[in-house]
């Protein structure tokens, strides 16, 4: 993986661009799985949120670092 990138001479480091990314789609999958009823069989909706944010977390990482 690529430990950081360079916007405008500003060094980010790529886990916090993609903990963005997470976040974001973990958002729209949350809105989009409560539209559909999936949460009544969820037990801890937040507990649930908390490990997608991780499981997509960990998927676009290993995307990045696999795609060379």
């Amino acid at each position: 993986m690529i430990a950081e990138l360079s916007l405008y001479g500003l060094y980010v480091p790529t886990l916090l661009l993609l903990s963005i990314l997470a976040l974001v789609c973990t958002r729209v999958l949350g809105r989009l799985l409560m539209r559909i009823g999936f949460y009544r069989m969820v037990w801890h909706p937040a507990l649930f949120e908390f490990a997608l944010f991780f499981i997509l977390l960990g998927s676009f990482s290993m995307i990045l670092t696999n795609r060379g």
